[in-house]
């Protein structure tokens, strides 16, 4: 059974730091990504990472704020979320692909497994 398991999230104040760990377990996946729900908006793309690692891509607004990560060994996939601003306030939850695919996968329809979603909130 695959289960994603998001942790990390909390409050912070504008300009702070915040990381958030998604482990996975039942198997291994090809593309892990992180994708945003705020308050009155559809849930967005933020993150996505490939299986080996060298390959990145990120919503235009976190670019050079957020970096994402992943240790294959652990299974798990990391968001560090710096220079936070009001506008990243929204329920971040992880996504994994189990499959090759080309592309860039932004999509919600490129991702089968999904967590629970962890909050971030930050503060004016």
């Amino acid at each position: 059974q695959v289960q994603l398991v998001e942790s990390g999230g909390g409050l912070v104040q504008a300009g702070g730091s915040l990381g958030l760990s998604c482990a996975a377990s039942g198997r291994t996946f090809y593309a892990m990504g992180w994708f945003r729900l705020a308050p009155g908006k559809q849930r967005e793309f933020v993150a996505a990472i490939y299986w080996s690692g060298s390959s990145t891509y990120y919503v235009d607004s976190v670019k050079g704020r957020f970096t994402i990560s992943r240790d294959n060994a652990k299974n798990t996939v990391y968001l560090q979320m710096n220079m936070l601003k009001p506008e990243d306030t929204a329920v971040y939850y992880c996504a994994a692909r189990g499959i090759f695919a080309r592309g860039v996968l932004n999509q919600q329809r490129d991702y089968e497994y999904w967590g629970q979603g962890t909050q971030v909130t930050v503060s004016s």
